[in-house]
């Protein structure tokens, strides 16, 4: 009898074994969402510190951006050659290693250098952390399951803006000590509890080890309660759609890859843009009485929701919808923003696009991976993962001129950028929903 890898986990269906999964790789996508959002939090206080101007302080954006964007492009790809297991042990190791050495630095080019490290680590963990948690799931409960490890995002930047609240409030001399050593907590957690994650049946089967796909299977069913497969069963690679065998620009796929990495993008540097230069606004000016630690808690709370409803959309209304639907509502936050005549309205416009815009990259997740076959999956999502940091390079540096300008004017310029992210999805014209990946 031969079976797929999806037929065989949907005998077992979602368990004890995913509700494991997601709480390993959701604590360390946690903790990189902490690293990334320290950036915004953590200029102020590095500026300070070394007597710097805040755009000079920003370099470690920037610098951080361009280790994830090496490590985005390098780990993906590397993951679909030699497994996703290693790459994914070797990064969270990296991550708490530099995040940790980053707290300790003593002069500003040390720091640069340590963040420049921390995320190449974190750009590596992204894209194989979802690729291997789409390949432990089945069709049906995929998109829903892949949301909620993206909602571990929110959790970090609650975490985050805690930690700095706390921080300011105690009057720490260097509050970015404090928030990249909290930021690397569970990088160093997640080292041990990554150890006991199998390889992706998927991968392993593509890679003609049957047998070894065949074991972690039975793990999986026996752990959520399941008679494992006959002994008879074999393991079998589901088809590939023809001339999509060898690259994500193969003629198949090469229409939905320019779509889909231009929404990346252009979502990445609207979102990079509003929180790296949002929070050191807030903690310093505000708009009125939307000023302060305080209520950058309540933008990261407003995130929760946001989740929320992507994981019931891209399921109950499709993955590319629910996308669409999120992009339109960014840019109506943006713009709002931009028209805002009270603080009343500034707030409301600024929980808004925190919402909607975790909410896009919600979907966004869960959308991409089920794009691409197993053997292009990594590179697929280290890709894309890559245009997004591309985003990030850009947000703290090419928007400093837009921002210059007046910050009503930034926010009107990502509006447009989401816009234009929702025209590039429609060269995307695939729906993955209840879809078997290949």
């Amino acid at each position: 009898m031969q079976l797929t890898v999806d037929e065989a986990l949907a005998q077992g269906g979602t368990g004890r074994f995913q509700w494991r999964l997601l709480g390993i790789f959701g604590l360390v996508w946690a903790a990189d969402a902490m690293q990334v959002i320290a950036v915004g939090f953590a200029a102020p206080s590095v500026a300070a510190t070394f007597g710097l101007e805040r755009v000079t302080a920003l370099q470690i954006g920037t610098l951080f951006f361009l280790g994830m964007f090496v490590g985005a492009w390098g780990f993906g790809r590397i993951a679909d050659r030699i497994g996703r297991r290693n790459v994914l042990i070797g990064t969270v190791a990296m991550d708490a290693v530099f995040g940790l050495a980053s707290v300790f630095a003593q002069d500003f080019t040390l720091l640069l250098a340590l963040r420049f490290l921390t995320g190449v680590a974190v750009g590596g963990t992204l894209p194989v952390d979802y690729a291997m948690m789409a390949e432990f799931l089945p069709p049906r409960n995929r998109g829903r399951w892949l949301v909620w490890l993206e909602g571990f995002w929110a959790i970090g930047t609650i975490v985050i803006a805690l930690t700095a609240w706390i921080a300011a409030s105690l009057g720490a001399v260097a509050p970015w000590r404090w928030i990249f050593a909290v930021a690397a907590i569970p990088a160093v957690i997640g080292i041990f509890l990554r150890l006991w994650v199998p390889e992706s049946p998927m991968y392993l089967v593509r890679k003609g080890r049957a047998a070894e796909a065949k074991r972690v299977v039975n793990r999986v069913l026996t752990a959520n309660g399941v008679h494992g497969l006959p002994a008879d069963a074999v393991l079998v690679p589901a088809p590939l759609p023809e001339g999509a065998e060898t690259s994500i620009f193969a003629p198949l796929l090469r229409l939905r890859t320019f779509g889909v990495l231009a929404v990346w993008f252009l979502v990445s540097l609207s979102y990079y843009g509003v929180f790296i230069w949002v929070p050191g606004q807030l903690a310093t000016e505000g708009f009125g009485f939307v000023r302060g630690y305080g209520f950058l808690v309540v933008l990261a709370l407003a995130q929760i929701p946001g989740y929320a409803l992507a994981a019931w959309g891209v399921e109950a209304l499709g993955r590319r919808t629910t996308l669409m639907g999120f992009l339109f509502l960014s840019a109506a936050g943006c713009f709002l923003f931009t028209i805002a005549s009270g603080t009343a309205m500034v707030a409301g416009s600024l929980i808004l696009m925190s919402f909607a815009l975790l909410g896009t990259w919600g979907a966004l997740y869960a959308f991409t991976p089920e794009l691409y076959p197993t053997n292009l999956r990594g590179t697929g999502m280290g890709t894309a993962s890559a245009m997004a940091r591309l985003g990030g390079i850009l947000a703290p540096s090419l928007l400093a001129m837009v921002f210059a300008r007046g910050f009503d004017l930034a926010i009107g310029v990502f509006a447009l950028l989401l816009l234009l992210g929702a025209a590039a999805l429609l060269f995307v014209r695939s729906e993955t929903r209840d879809a078997a990946i290949a």
